[in-house]
């Protein structure tokens, strides 16, 4: 398995409920609210704004992989490596999770307003990045 380092950020705006954010982390990929931080922020108009976020490495962010690769529909997964060269900067992939549907317990893509996963692992050769990435995307556990 490859060398991975996985960052989550979430931005939770007044009207949203942070435990459910926890919950949903930890009933889909089993992380538990003591991992995360949170940052009390103001936003444009003084409204309350929380950012969640987290960063995993070795053993927690290999099963983070492994579940994320078994919640992602076979669709999900080909549009993942379909665009893994849109999604990539410098050997991180960027994966970006609809909030509402996640605190359903599903797992859909959106690229406003959501839930931000970078999915980091060396590759010292800017060519083998699609190579790398589809690797870990067409494993199957």
């Amino acid at each position: 398995m490859h060398k991975l380092e996985v960052t989550i950020d979430v931005i939770v705006h007044a009207t949203e409920d942070n435990s459910k954010f926890f919950e949903s982390f930890n009933e889909v990929f089993g992380l538990d609210k003591e991992i995360f931080s949170m940052t009390e922020l103001k936003g444009h108009f003084d409204n309350p704004i929380t950012i969640i976020s987290t960063k995993i490495t070795k053993k927690l962010a290999s099963d983070f992989l492994n579940t994320l690769l078994n919640v992602l529909t076979n669709d999900q997964k080909n549009e993942i490596i379909q665009e893994i060269a849109e999604r990539t900067l410098d050997s991180t992939l960027h994966i970006r999770l609809n909030k509402q549907e996640f605190v359903q317990g599903r797992i859909a893509f959106k690229e406003k307003d959501a839930i931000k996963l970078k999915i980091q692992t060396p590759i010292y050769n800017k060519k083998d990045t699609l190579k790398v990435f589809s690797e870990i995307f067409q494993k199957v556990n």
